[in-house]
């Protein structure tokens, strides 16, 4: 009977010594006296006991590196700070542990590296304003590299990219100046069109009352009121601001004045309609 129990206990052990349970999202390495021998997949396993060997384990999902501060210079000479994020994944886990001896040391000394001869290949306003740009080139160095390591970067954010105090406080003066030289823009532009706009209104109402006294005369009189109406409420809005000046006007004299303005009007409308008669006739 004990040998019986014995040969049960044993096969109990070999059973729990050869079962490996692998996690989803993970894969193992097992090693067969010292030499690679197979990739186990996630679920339940079985190894030969004091053969095979467990030498790695590690996870297939997507993985975060944090690059540190790096200090690089630009082409035209400006020192920037530059840091981002690496995102990767193992494809390959055989590669990725047989291939390279420490591989997120790897990655992260070969991002910086790259990171820092693409920057000095730009200038300061390019890095700047081709940050995407910038990040699908360094991707494009990476992977033919990470490639041999089992490795794919999926892609890269820089997070931040700090220059000197000083061409940050020149930066931001040539953001305020060039902010103040389009608002300038646009106030002359709207003047502009404001004054045009009233231009045009002001040769319209001058066509539309000269085609009035024109059509009817008798209306000279009544004109003449509307404009000395207009006057005597201009100098009421003027008398009751404080910082305005009065000029008085001899109300005789600016009605000698409207009438000659109105009469002349009168005569330049009858002239130009005169003379397009004519030219129609001969």
């Amino acid at each position: 009977m004990e040998p019986i129990i014995a040969i049960v206990l044993a096969l109990i052990g070999y059973a729990l010594g050869s079962a490996k349970l692998i996690n989803q999202g993970n894969q193992a390495l097992v090693e067969r006296l010292g030499r690679y021998h197979r990739t186990l997949k996630p679920g339940l396993n079985f190894i030969v006991p004091f053969l095979d060997q467990i030498v790695m384990e590690d996870t297939t999902r997507e993985q975060v590196l944090d690059i540190k501060p790096q200090n690089v210079i630009t082409k035209d000479g400006v020192y920037l700070e530059v840091d981002g994020v690496v995102y990767w994944q193992i494809l390959e886990i055989e590669k990725s542990f047989y291939a390279i001896d420490d591989l997120q040391q790897a990655l992260a000394n070969l991002t910086t590296t790259t990171l820092r001869e693409i920057i000095a290949q730009n200038t300061l306003e390019d890095t700047n304003m081709s940050r995407a740009d910038m990040d699908r080139t360094i991707l494009d160095r990476l992977n033919p590299i990470t490639k041999d390591w089992g490795v794919e970067i999926i892609r890269l954010d820089i997070q931040r990219i700090t220059p000197p105090e000083s061409v940050r406080k020149s930066m931001e003066d040539e953001r305020a100046a060039e902010i103040k030289k389009r608002a300038l823009i646009s106030a002359a532009e709207g003047e502009r069109q404001a004054a045009i706009k009233k231009a045009e209104g002001t040769k319209a109402s001058m066509e539309i009352i000269s085609e009035v006294l024109r059509s009817h005369p008798e209306s000279k009189e009544l004109l003449r009121y509307l404009i000395a109406q207009d006057y005597v409420q201009a100098s009421q809005r003027l008398g009751e601001s404080n910082n305005a000046k009065i000029v008085f006007v001899d109300p005789a004299n600016s009605t000698d004045m409207f009438q000659e303005l109105i009469a002349e009007t009168v005569t330049k409308d009858d002239d130009a309609k005169t003379s397009g008669n004519g030219n129609g006739i001969n």
